[in-house]
């Protein structure tokens, strides 16, 4: 059996989506599994032992790229090429995982005979349901988005198990942020507390004040170091945090995606927002306590049970105290020692 994924972004939703091929390989191991991903969320898939294949696209530079004069006939050119591509692939099941109107059309490229996605209440785009033939409505036991992507598989008559993450590591990478971090004072067995200010939109960040406060806390006591990640236009949020705490934290090298999953198998808890990092840590393991305001952690928190996700009360960022995630992180500490 060829089966196509199509779950483009962002990576938090990749991530989650993670216990579909996991599942797919352990109940159809002779399949031939392939994903359909953004090129900007390529790296956490490639080499994946659950995959065969992955195929990424670039639809974000496909929507720059119609800005110009002559942009409409390469983008016209370049999905051209992309639908025989994926056609001659000769999938005979695509399963949407998006539901959007772009991976709808994807899914319809495969021309593959059985083409599952989400019934329409579930999709974000409605329209979504034109290019699916097998449409499901998860239980309502499926509370989080990844018990919702596996539901997906009830029509290929696979149940799956508890959901199950695997990401290998990357040994170049591990061996790099072992020495970077060794080199910036971090000791193999420290107790590290990672905090990652950044995220996809500003309604999703916590104020960098209230991480100040959150990085000072933790400075104060004797057994634990605060390590700050930072990405792309992020470095001046975790410069801010760190100015002028009463025990200096570390501020993390650049990373890769790779990198970065190495550096997060090494912390004992990440303090995030609702962002690719925060689900990165949870699926490899890592103890993680999610910030959300408009978005619900039911449904969208970093998953596992060494995680938690931790709800703004009013729906907002502001609304979440750095005394109320300073208590809800000792207490995921403390739970995640004794394990």
């Amino acid at each position: 059996m060829k089966v196509a994924i199509v779950k483009l972004s962002s990576l938090g939703d990749v991530i989650h989506a993670l216990p579909v091929a996991r599942a797919l390989r352990r109940a159809r191991p002779h399949a031939q599994i392939t994903w359909i991903v953004e090129a900007r969320e390529y790296a956490i898939l490639r080499d994946h032992p659950d995959l065969d294949r992955v195929i990424p696209v670039d639809t974000r530079r496909w929507r720059r790229l119609m800005r110009r004069p002559a942009g409409a006939r390469e983008v016209w050119d370049k999905v051209g090429r992309l639908r025989r591509h994926v056609r001659l692939a000769g999938f005979e099941v695509a399963l949407d995982l998006q539901g959007l109107i772009k991976s709808g059309l994807l899914t319809a490229y495969t021309g593959a005979r059985v083409r599952i996605g989400f019934s329409r209440p579930y999709c974000r785009e409605r329209l979504n349901v034109l290019f699916t033939n097998r449409r499901v409505t998860p239980p309502p036991t499926a509370v989080h988005v990844v018990e919702q992507y596996l539901a997906l598989l009830g029509p290929l008559d696979i149940t799956a198990g508890p959901p199950e993450f695997h990401l290998p590591a990357w040994p170049a990478a591990e061996e790099k942020m072992d020495a970077a971090l060794a080199e910036a004072g971090l000791r193999t067995g420290d107790r590290v507390v990672a905090l990652n200010p950044g995220a996809g939109w500003p309604e999703k960040q916590w104020p960098v004040e209230r991480f100040r406060a959150l990085a000072e806390r933790f400075s104060a006591e004797a057994d634990t170091r605060v390590l700050l990640l930072w990405g792309p236009d992020e470095r001046e949020m975790a410069n801010a945090i760190g100015a002028g705490l009463s025990r200096p934290a570390v501020l993390a090298p650049p990373t890769d995606l790779h990198e970065l999953a190495a550096v997060l198998r090494r912390v004992s808890l990440l303090v995030a927002g609702d962002t690719g990092p925060l689900h990165l840590a949870a699926a490899l393991g890592t103890p993680a306590l999610g910030l959300h305001g408009p978005t619900r952690a039911e449904r969208n928190g970093p998953y596992g049970p060494r995680c938690r996700g931790l709800q703004s009360p009013d729906g907002t960022m502001g609304g979440l105290s750095a005394d109320t995630v300073f208590g809800a992180a000792r207490d995921l500490l403390a739970r995640s020692a004794v394990r």
